[in-house]
C-alpha cells in the first residue's frame, strides 16, 4: 500500500512524513524542498490477536508493541504543487506522475493562511483554496492522459465497433484506476457520443475517475497557528480532515527519545529541566495537545488507510492450531487488504504461487473450510492450502 502526501511548496509536507516516518528529510522554508520524492515507511495500528489466544507473537513483516500491531505503509512525499503543474510549471509533470501509483493520499494545506498558492508569505489567504487549486491540476492533467488523440480514436471506434469503456479503461491504467472504476463512472454520467467528447466532458470524467479510485484526506497544517476563524471553515467544509501540528509531532518524537516528555494521546509531562526545551514544549502542550488532544498527524493516517480506503488487517499462518509458519514463528505476518477481499486475493498478496495454486482456506477462529471467495475480515486469521 503506497500513500502519497501533496500540497503546495512550503506547507509542511517533508516535516509531516519525518514525523510519521521518523526519518531524515530535507526540511526548509522555502519552496521545493523536495525535488526527488522521499519514500519511507510509516504504519497504522490494529489490535494483535495474541493475546486472544493466550499466546505471544513473533512477527517478521509488522512489529508487536505492548499487543498493537504497527502495520507498515509507503509513504511518497513529492515535490509541492504549484498552479499550472499541469502546463509544466514549477516540477509540474514530474509532480504528478509521482502520484500515479500511490492509493491514497493525505494533501497537507498551511491552516494557518499565511502562504499564497505558490507557497511564499502572504497573508489571509484561504487554507481550502490549496485543496480546490491542487483538484483542478490533477484533474487537468489526467483529462489531458485521456484527451490525447481522443478524436481520432473516436472515429476508430465509431467505424469498427468497439467499446469506450475498454479505451478508457486502457489510457487510465497506468495511473492505478481500475476497469471497473471507469465503467461506473461512464455509466453514472451516461456519457453518451463519445466522438463529441471535449474538455468539459473530460474533466468531469477525470474528476469523478481520481476520487472514487484515490481517496484524499486533508491535513490541516499549522493549526497551533491557525486562527478560530480557518478552523471553524476547514471544520465545516465538507471535506474530510484532521487538525494536524506537524512540527510539534515531530519535535516531540525527537524529544521522548532524548528523554525529554513522556508523550501520549491526550496528554504531555514534561520532564526536561532546561529552560529553553521547557518553554517550547510548553508551547507544545498550551497550543496543540491540550487544545486539540493530540498532533494529529497518526490519526491522518489511520483515518485514511482504515476508514476511507477501508483495509483490514489480516494474518496468514501455516499452522490452524499453533496460528504460526512452517518455522514455528506464531502470527508471524499481517497484511493490510479492502474489506470483503477474497481468500485468493490473501493468497496472491502472500506469493503468486499461492494464488494460482489455491485449493481452499481455513478460518482459523471457526476451524472451517473456507473457499476462495470467501470474504475476509478485519483480523481473521487464515491458513491457505495450495496444490505442491
Amino acid at each position: 500500500m503506497k500513500i502519497g502526501i501533496i500540497g503546495k511548496p512550503n506547507v509542511g509536507k517533508s516535516t509531516f512524513f519525518s514525523a510519521l516516518t521518523e526519518t531524515d528529510v530535507p526540511i526548509a522554508d522555502y519552496p521545493f524542498t523536495t525535488v526527488k520524492p522521499n519514500v519511507g515507511m510509516a504504519y497504522v495500528r490494529e489490535r494483535c490477536p495474541h493475546a486472544e489466544f493466550g499466546t505471544d507473537c513473533n512477527p517478521r513483516n509488522a512489529p508487536c508493541i505492548a499487543g498493537t500491531r504497527m502495520l507498515p505503509v509507503e509513504l511518497i512525499d513529492v515535490a509541492g504543487l504549484v498552479p499550472g503543474a499541469h502546463e509544466g510549471r514549477g516540477l509540474g509533470n514530474k509532480f504528478l506522475d509521482d502520484l500515479r501509483q500511490a492509493d491514497g493520499f493525505i494533501v497537507v494545506i498551511d491552516a494557518s493562511g499565511r502562504l499564497d498558492l505558490e507557497g511564499n508569505p502572504s497573508e489571509g489567504s484561504d487554507p481550502l483554496a490549496d485543496v480546490d487549486f491542487l483538484k483542478e491540476e490533477i484533474y487537468h492533467w489526467v483529462a489531458g492522459i485521456m484527451e490525447d488523440g481522443w478524436v481520432r480514436t473516436a472515429k476508430r471506434l465509431e467505424i469498427e465497433g468497439g467499446s469506450v469503456e475498454d479505451e478508457v479503461a486502457r489510457r487510465v491504467t497506468g495511473l492505478g484506476i481500475s476497469a471497473s472504476v471507469v465503467n461506473k463512472v461512464i455509466n453514472r454520467f451516461d456519457l453518451t457520443k463519445p466522438e463529441n467528447w471535449g474538455d468539459e466532458e473530460f474533466l468531469k470524467l477525470a474528476g469523478a475517475l481520481w476520487e472514487e479510485s484515490k481517496p484524499m484526506m486533508i491535513a490541516a497544517n499549522k493549526c497551533d497557528v491557525a486562527s478560530d476563524a480557518n478552523i471553524d471553515r476547514i471544520k465545516s467544509s465538507g471535506y474530510p480532515h484532521v487538525l494536524v501540528s506537524a512540527i510539534a509531532d515531530l519535535t516531540l518524537k525527537k524529544a521522548e527519545k532524548a528523554g525529554a516528555v513522556s508523550f501520549r494521546e491526550g496528554g504531555l509531562d514534561i520532564l526536561t529541566d532546561d529552560p529553553r526545551q521547557r518553554k517550547g514544549l510548553e508551547y507544545i502542550k498550551d497550543r496543540v495537545i491540550e487544545r486539540f488532544g493530540t498532533t494529529g498527524v497518526q490519526e491522518c493516517l489511520e483515518r485514511l488507510v482504515l476508514d476511507m480506503l477501508d483495509m483490514i488487517a489480516v494474518y496468514p499462518v501455516e499452522d490452524e492450531t499453533k496460528l504460526c509458519d512452517k518455522y514455528g514463528n506464531v502470527l508471524p505476518d499481517a497484511y493490510l487488504i479492502r474489506r470483503g477481499a477474497s481468500a485468493r486475493d490473501l493468497a496472491y498478496l502472500v506469493h503468486t504461487d499461492l494464488g494460482e495454486k489455491f485449493i481452499r482456506a481455513i478460518n482459523c477462529r471457526t476451524k472451517r473450510i473456507i473457499g476462495a471467495e470467501y470474504a475476509l475480515e478485519d483480523g481473521d486469521i487464515i491458513k491457505i492450502i495450495a496444490h505442491r
